[in-house]
């Protein structure tokens, strides 16, 4: 047993984390990041090395397991949920490149990546490495990040990965927003920085001969877990708006809300909408988790099935909170409510990449025999 062994099963560690990261779900709100004792405690578990190869002295923990692990985190905070997904599925970058350059940055324990698509970059070859210049976007988790990714772009193509550590470049605070602020995803940005050749790789898609874990493509890692990040904000605003409705009473009303015959039905619908997102992405995850185990590869199917059930199950997470905060009348605007949060953060899930509407347009092209637009 390894210094990096969790001190307890993975779900177990994160049910008993939860309380804390409730505690802290404000200090993120208004200083947009995560507090530093926060990134420690996940850190001491060995929570940032979930999906890892175990060569690395990570943990790669079985992908539906690793799923209700975000929906957890993020239960109690959408924030740190996101942060968690996000460090966890690029650390499985590390069986995509050579093996040298993954152990110089995940050999050490502590070391959490940040990342973000480029927006204009340039990398130049140079004796022993690449002068590396540009700007990259919406890097959430960057400011308790220690390590920084870079993808340079050629030709509307993305050619070379660049690892650098957080002090080669400036951070760009563009993130004045009302969801998911704690990510702090913040733009980052290089001036002619070099990069020694050790620190850079070109990455593969994926790596079957690493374990299953990579064979999956690495965006239906994050799309997936995103979507458990959204069905766990979801959670938090039912369970919040349950709490409520037991003791608030409406203007003119003589029985609390729990009593309404109209709260009753809303909530009803609420929580089957709720239950049938988190069925169809847990159901679809566990039978693609299942085939790749046996085969040791990913069909085109299975990853059309990944992303029709991502991005049903972020965008039906919304709904379910769109539910319950109508119920909630005047209480839900005021930004100290947990209702209000996951309001918020449930919407700003939905806005991002693996959210977007049009995915299920691409699976309906695969589903009547057209070629799928996308990104699988």
């Amino acid at each position: 047993m390894n210094d990096s062994t969790l001190s307890c099963a993975p779900l177990s560690c994160a049910k008993a984390l939860r309380p804390f990261i409730e505690s802290c779900a404000d200090q993120i709100e208004r200083e947009r990041q995560l507090p530093a004792e926060l990134v420690d405690r996940l850190l001491d578990e060995g929570l940032f090395r979930l999906l890892l190869p175990d060569w690395l002295g990570g943990q790669t923990v079985a992908w539906p397991m690793y799923l209700q692990v975000v929906e957890e985190i993020a239960a109690g905070d959408g924030s740190t949920g996101w942060c968690f997904n996000q460090a966890n599925v690029f650390a499985t970058t590390a069986a995509r490149v050579p093996t040298e350059l993954a152990k110089m940055i995940w050999g050490d324990e502590r070391s959490i990546v940040g990342n973000g698509p480029p927006a204009r970059t340039e990398s130049i070859a140079v004796p022993d490495g690449y002068r590396l210049s540009g700007r990259w976007m919406f890097s959430s988790g960057c400011r308790h990040a220690n390590w920084m990714a870079a993808v340079s772009v050629e030709n509307g193509a993305e050619q070379r990965l660049h690892m650098l550590p957080k002090s080669d470049v400036e951070l760009i605070d563009v993130w004045q927003v009302q969801g998911l602020r704690g990510t702090g995803s913040f733009h980052f940005q290089t001036d002619n920085v070099f990069v020694p050749e050790a620190l850079t790789a070109t990455v593969t898609e994926s790596n079957p001969a690493a374990g299953p874990m990579f064979a999956i493509p690495r965006n239906l890692l994050f799309a997936c877990g995103f979507a458990a990040v959204a069905l766990g904000v979801a959670r938090a605003g039912l369970d919040a708006t349950v709490a409520l409705a037991k003791s608030k009473t409406a203007q003119f009303a003589k029985h609390t809300l729990a009593r309404d015959p109209v709260v009753q039905l809303q909530m009803g619908q609420a929580e089957a909408i709720w239950r049938a997102a988190k069925a169809l992405l847990h159901d679809t995850s566990q039978t693609v988790w299942k085939s790749v185990c046996e085969s040791g590869d990913i069909t085109l199917d299975e990853r059309i099935s990944l992303r029709l059930a991502s991005t049903h199950a972020i965008r039906e997470a919304a709904k379910a909170v769109d539910v319950v905060y109508n119920l909630t009348g005047s209480h839900a605007v005021f930004s100290s409510t947990a209702v209000q949060r996951r309001f918020q953060d449930a919407h700003a899930i939905t806005q991002q990449i693996q959210g977007r509407e049009a995915h299920y347009g691409a699976a309906g092209q695969f589903l009547l025999g057209e070629q799928p637009v996308g990104v699988f």
